[in-house]
């Protein structure tokens, strides 16, 4: 598919969306004029498989999703985590694995070169000498969840007590969230 014809296929996308009924119509002028008020955030992976809106059957403004190969969290992510909870009263936060997820078994498969280098190295942290790529994605989780709890266990502006870190794997075959 050349650019012309993605782009085309992008606007008809956008056209469905915009008449996609009354009901969602009055949602996007509720939040326009309100503003968000999301219940959970959800640090999630970039793969275009993982929709942290449909796997948790939400609608717009419910979420404050934050997406990034990998599910990996570095300062821009950890502000954006701390904006929704500070300041939109988020008190949860979800971040949320998947299984056979490629940045994952590309950093068990070596790493990668240039921006990628990045994220694989993050995940080699998080992982360590693990080369199940299950219990690898599992363990990435899991060290995402202890750096957030780490992060703001001790924050001045958002109190612990009021905050619930959680971990989980969404099975891109059976649709099915576990949580760790």
């Amino acid at each position: 598919m050349d650019a012309i014809s993605i782009r085309e296929r992008l606007l008809r996308g956008n056209l469905r969306w915009q008449n996609a009924g009354e009901e969602t119509a009055d949602r996007r002028r509720e939040t326009a004029q309100n503003g968000q008020r999301p219940y959970a955030i959800v640090i999630a992976c970039s793969d275009s498989r993982v929709i942290p809106e449909q796997i948790f059957g939400t609608g717009l403004g419910e979420l404050f999703v934050i997406r990034v190969a990998g599910n990996v969290l570095d300062r821009h992510q950890l502000g954006s985590i701390e904006y929704a909870a500070g300041h939109l009263g988020c008190k949860t936060i979800v971040m949320l694995g998947h299984t056979r997820c490629g940045a994952v078994s590309a950093a068990l498969s070596g790493g990668g070169d240039g921006f990628i280098k990045t994220i694989t190295d993050e995940i080699l942290l998080a992982v360590g000498e693990e080369r199940d790529a299950l219990r690898a994605c599992e363990r990435n989780v899991e060290h995402g969840v202890a750096l957030l709890q780490k992060e703001f266990g001790e924050h001045p502006e958002i109190a612990a007590d009021d905050l619930e870190i959680l971990g989980a794997v969404y099975d891109v075959e059976t649709g099915a969230v576990r949580w760790l």
